[in-house]
């Protein structure tokens, strides 16, 4: 097996701390017990060979052998193909993942991303475009409490990494107590972050950063 590589920011501030995206991998490769490990690149000087690996200078990427995958929805479709821990082997088990992958991507994601950087700006919560993106986000996890209602996982009594992808995607949220109004979500929440794959790699992503502060 060839050796993998995450790279993600030598140092980041504070605040994103525990949400940059290479948790989320971290997260999948202890769920499928994949042997790696982390580099880092300068958060503050983005060179050409930053921008090659990755096209919009962010973070992370993944080397594997001789292929590099960036976005992190692509490498952890890319895990999971090597894991079955991650992935069902059967037709109608992947088709259902990879729909709720791209759920998580796509229709949840759209109003997360917007609803969090409101509040990590610290923007007024009356302006017309905060109320709108309440909104959005309302309608989505409203959809999501019921799918979720009277199941653990999103797909076939299991997790999968359709879970792990759509409860990072809510972390963000919860972060700013945005699944007070919706307890389905909150539970499937606390169960995929209660996961021991889910606590090293927080732990080992808020260490990795905390390292650079005293360096």
């Amino acid at each position: 097996m060839s050796d993998l590589i995450l790279t993600t920011y030598d140092w980041v501030p504070e605040m994103p701390r525990g949400l940059v995206r290479d948790l989320r991998v971290r997260w999948a490769l202890e769920e499928a017990g994949l042997p790696y490990r982390v580099e880092s690149t300068p958060f503050r000087d983005r060179g050409p060979e930053h921008f090659a690996a990755q096209p919009f200078g962010q973070v992370p990427w993944l080397t594997d052998g001789d292929l590099t995958l960036f976005e992190s929805g692509a490498i952890l479709l890319h895990l999971a193909d090597k894991s079955p821990a991650l992935m069902p082997q059967d037709a109608r088990g992947r088709a259902e993942v990879l729909s709720w992958v791209i759920a998580a991507l796509n229709s949840v994601d759209l109003p997360c991303q917007p609803w969090s950087l409101f509040r990590f700006m610290g923007l007024p919560g009356e302006a017309p475009e905060a109320k709108m993106i309440d909104k959005f986000l309302k309608a989505r996890l409203d959809r999501m409490d019921a799918v979720l209602v009277d199941r653990e996982w999103l797909v076939a009594g299991r997790f999968t990494v359709a879970d792990l992808l759509m409860a990072d995607v809510m972390r963000q949220v919860d972060r700013f107590d945005g699944l007070s109004g919706h307890a389905a979500c909150r539970d499937f929440l606390a169960r995929a972050t209660a996961r021991p794959a889910f606590e090293k790699a927080h732990r080992d992503q808020m260490a990795h950063f905390a390292a650079a502060d005293v360096a």
